[in-house]
């Protein structure tokens, strides 16, 4: 087989730092700076990102902000179609299990939606989707635990959300401070944008293509 046939991004195993946040989430959301910035590693295989993402933790919960620019139509988004629909996924693991191809209860995915909720399909959408052929599924969570706001743009919109440390089975900062992640931007317009490795491997399913997230304070 010809090494060209193998992605970049498959011959590395990826870490990003996840810094500390002592603000809070609310109503308004919570703003992050620059150095709470998610890189995009798929850059290795030629993808041109087109979406920042940024991320943060406390013992509370984890906190994010996406800003997707670039485009010239509206996000495309229904909550009774998620994986059709424009908007941010992640995938975490709250015991960064590196070797294993099906998911286990300390494996979550989770769907952002900038709009596609409501009589009107205006409000933004969060939720724990279940994923491929795991093992075991983590605990589920009430309707609304879930945060998320958004606003738009004529170029673009911005999403920013919450995931309580309840949302998140396993989550213990101080015994696991590394958490396996994987993020995928999907917009039908501008494309894809991942953590590293993208559609071409079923990242979505399989653990053991996620990298790290490193939580720093």
């Amino acid at each position: 087989m010809s090494s060209a046939l193998i992605p970049p991004t498959m011959l590395f195993r990826f870490a990003a730092p996840c810094r500390y946040t002592e603000e809070h989430w609310s109503s308004g959301g919570l703003k992050l700076d620059d150095k709470y910035r998610i890189p995009c590693f798929a850059e290795l295989s030629g993808a041109k990102p087109f979406a920042d993402l940024r991320l943060a933790w406390n013992e509370n919960g984890m906190v994010f902000n996406l800003l997707v620019q670039g485009k010239q139509q509206p996000p495309w988004c229904r909550d009774s179609r998620i994986d059709d629909s424009d908007g941010l996924q992640l995938w975490i693991d709250t015991r960064n299990t590196q070797n294993i191809h099906r998911a286990g209860r300390f494996c979550h995915r989770f769907a952002f939606l900038p709009v596609g909720a409501g009589r009107r399909l205006d409000e933004p959408v969060a939720v724990l989707l279940a994923i491929n052929r795991a093992k075991e599924s983590p605990r589920e969570i009430e309707q609304g635990h879930l945060k998320v706001r958004s606003e738009q743009s004529s170029a673009g919109y911005r999403l920013e959300g919450f995931v309580p440390a309840p949302a998140l089975t396993g989550y213990s900062p101080s015994d696991q401070p590394a958490l396996g992640f994987t993020y995928a931007v999907i917009d039908r317009e501008l494309g894809r944008q991942t953590f590293s490795v993208g559609p071409e491997l079923p990242f979505v399913e399989d653990p053991s293509l996620w990298g790290t997230l490193d939580l720093k304070r």
